[in-house]
């Protein structure tokens, strides 16, 4: 069953908030609104308006040679590679291009990479792209995995974040909780809609939402 998604329209073109409020549980916490980027990975003309606007973050500012991609974002990712070197954007790489990886997960939920895709890493400049940054579990095990294999992480982008930086790292996202008034996640054993008996209406994670 789909959640009862609304739109809030923002000042970005092309770039609508999907949401729905209500009692919903990830893995690491509780919160009370599910925020629906299922458009912005998938549509093409809402993923090229998040890589727009990231893009201004990073044009003169960074070098980067490969995006690493989490949570089902290569549209994006792949959008925003395309634009940064449109924009003549600086890189280290031999022939003046930008990587855009995927990382495979461990049955321990650990970041590997396999041979075959562990050069557009090791010594590159990585950018990690997520949907969103809010505990900032799934970013710190993309910061480990890059360190690991001699990569330098160069920032965070997502398409909401609640945070402006993490473990050091500059965090840049197309929302934040100033679109979305009201937001507020908890850890688990704190959540105050537990306490008051508010059922969870669903669970959450990147792929979606599955109604409990």
């Amino acid at each position: 069953m789909q959640p009862n998604i609304y739109t809030i329209m923002t000042k970005r073109q092309n770039l609508p908030l999907r949401v729905q409020k209500g009692h919903f549980a990830t893995s690491h916490s509780h919160i009370n609104y599910f925020i629906d980027v299922t458009m912005q990975k998938t549509r093409l003309s809402e993923a090229k308006a998040v890589a727009d606007e990231l893009l201004s973050y990073y044009q003169t500012t960074t070098v980067i040679d490969t995006i690493l991609c989490l949570d089902g974002m290569q549209v994006v990712g792949t959008c925003l590679a395309e634009a940064l070197t449109d924009n003549n954007f600086m890189n280290l790489n031999a022939h003046k291009t930008i990587y855009v990886v995927t990382p495979e997960h461990t049955s321990g939920s650990q970041i590997i990479f396999r041979d075959n895709i562990a050069p557009a890493i090791t010594g590159k400049n990585v950018l990690i792209l997520a949907a969103s940054v809010v505990t900032g579990y799934t970013a710190k095990s993309a910061i480990e995995a890059i360190t690991y294999y001699g990569g330098r992480v160069v920032g965070i982008s997502s398409i909401f974040a609640t945070v402006d930086s993490y473990l050091g790292y500059e965090v840049v996202s197309a929302f934040d909780p100033n679109d979305l008034p009201g937001y507020t996640t908890f850890a688990p054993h704190e959540c105050p809609m537990c306490r008051r008996g508010e059922k969870l209406e669903g669970l959450v994670n990147s792929f979606g939402f599955s109604k409990i």
